[in-house]
């Protein structure tokens, strides 16, 4: 479904059609429109355009810097699976020797009363 939404940036009319919902897009448009505004209040001869230009790159900046991070947590997250898939396996191989272990007890004190009575 796409939506056809109206937004104002820097005084001008911006017509977006996507799939987003409109409450969404506006909110985008009030961010976008509030960092230009920092930008040219802080450096008064910045124009609109040259304050989207650095707004963009900034958020390229957070957004590489995101994606490394999630990718960061992605390989971790790989190395805590596979260490607990080793940690699963060393268990049920534990786990096995115990059971034979007991099978062994219970077979020498078998052999433990059947001496005694003997």
């Amino acid at each position: 479904m796409s939506n056809k939404v109206k937004v104002v940036i820097c005084g001008k009319d911006f017509t977006l059609q996507t799939a987003e919902s409109s409450n969404y897009v506006f909110g985008l448009a009030r961010t976008l429109e509030s960092r230009i505004t920092e930008i040219t209040d802080v450096n008064s001869s910045a124009s609109p355009f040259t304050a989207a230009i650095m707004v963009g790159l900034a958020t390229l900046d957070d957004l590489n810097k995101a994606n490394a991070k999630l990718d960061s947590i992605r390989d971790q997250s790989k190395e805590y699976v596979d260490e607990a898939g080793k940690t699963r396996l060393e268990r049920d191989a534990a786990m096995q020797q115990v059971e034979a272990l007991k099978s062994r007890i219970a077979e020498l004190e078998r052999e433990l009363r059947e001496k005694d009575t003997k």
